[in-house]
């Protein structure tokens, strides 16, 4: 059967089967019970860690009581959408922009206040206002020395198509990190360009769970590189090294779709009946204090706003040459359409 015809059953599958996950009851495994019933509700796809002591150390200052409710990006960005305005939620947060691009396109946002917007530069947050960057996340390709050189390596993310590359990378295209990963390659290579990436993806490279995983196969050999996050690394260096003292890490040529600095994204619902505290949580957020508690703390993600540097041995995020991108034009559905296509989900 053609491409063009399996598409719409591709799709139409994948939407099905992800709003149905994201349909658990509240007060399941997902959900922190913490909080009154008036407190401030907030869909979370960030990391829990990070978002729990952002929220308590919110609580503290403002007497502001918060519940969680813990997802991943498309599953609670579709919940979202299910919802629409009987949705509970107040506050959106996720790791990544496309699960923001679903919600905003479907026009489940409150703009965001002026004020809190002039705390993110102008290129870490959609220029809509519909939404802002609370973090951001750097592409990186981890390699292991031991079976390749440094002067081996790729410059382009793009190349990795190429059957010269087959068996010697891996990835996770599972998870909401590759997906937002491929959406810069469709942002800034097109449709057709993208599909034929994706197919060649889908020949040479080896298929893990998520990006620790991928980042383990390298260290232990399994094959010679992988595209991830950059904190995975990062965080396991600045740790005992298990799971990546055999590896390095490259990144891609400055404007290179493999230079894609991901962002993480929060955002307040229209529905909301707590428009003000929801405003205040987001503006705290990307404030001094929230973002020099990111700034500080385990998840070695980067900070974008209030002037917060990221945390050593960082390179600075003005310094990875990242594609210049508008995080609301990150297509979410084409990417899981195409991916589906080319056998990958």
């Amino acid at each position: 059967m053609p491409a063009t015809r399996l598409r719409p059953l591709a799709l139409a599958a994948s939407l099905l089967l992800i709003p149905l996950a994201g349909c658990a009851p509240a007060g399941g495994a997902g959900d922190d019970a913490a909080g009154e019933d008036d407190a401030l509700v907030i869909y979370n796809a960030q990391h829990e860690q990070l978002t729990e002591e952002w929220t308590a150390a919110f609580t503290e200052q403002t007497g502001i009581e918060v519940k969680l409710r813990h997802g991943d990006d498309s599953e609670l960005g579709h919940q979202l959408v299910q919802e629409g305005e009987a949705s509970p939620a107040d506050v959106f947060l996720t790791e990544n922009s496309p699960a923001m691009s679903l919600v905003e396109e479907a026009g489940l946002f409150a703009p965001v206040d002026e004020d809190t917007l002039a705390l993110v530069p102008e290129q870490f947050r959609p220029g809509t206002g519909a939404w802002t960057g609370i973090a951001a996340r750097d592409t990186v390709l981890v390699y292991n020395p031991e079976l390749i050189s440094e002067s081996e390596l790729p410059s382009s993310i793009m190349e990795l198509q190429d059957p010269a590359w087959k068996g010697k990378w891996g990835a996770a295209p599972g998870g909401a990190d590759f997906q937002a990963i491929v959406s810069a390659i469709l942002a800034t290579q097109g449709e057709e360009a993208t599909a034929a990436w994706l197919e060649g993806m889908a020949e040479n490279a080896t298929i893990y769970r998520n990006n620790v995983v991928t980042m383990k196969a390298v260290n232990a050999g399994e094959v010679p590189m992988g595209i991830i996050y950059h904190y995975y690394w990062y965080r396991d260096q600045a740790d005992t090294k298990e799971n990546s003292g055999n590896t390095a890490l490259h990144r891609f040529a400055p404007g290179d779709p493999g230079a894609f600095v991901s962002i993480s994204g929060g955002g307040v619902l229209a529905s909301s009946t707590r428009q003000e505290q929801a405003q205040q949580f987001l503006a705290w957020l990307v404030g001094e204090q929230g973002q020099t508690i990111l700034g500080e703390g385990y998840s070695y993600e980067y900070p974008v706003a209030s002037g917060i540097p990221a945390r050593s041995p960082l390179p600075p995020l003005e310094s990875l040459g990242a594609p210049e991108i508008d995080p609301s034009e990150l297509n979410g559905p084409t990417v899981i359409e195409l991916m589906t296509e080319a056998g990958l989900l």
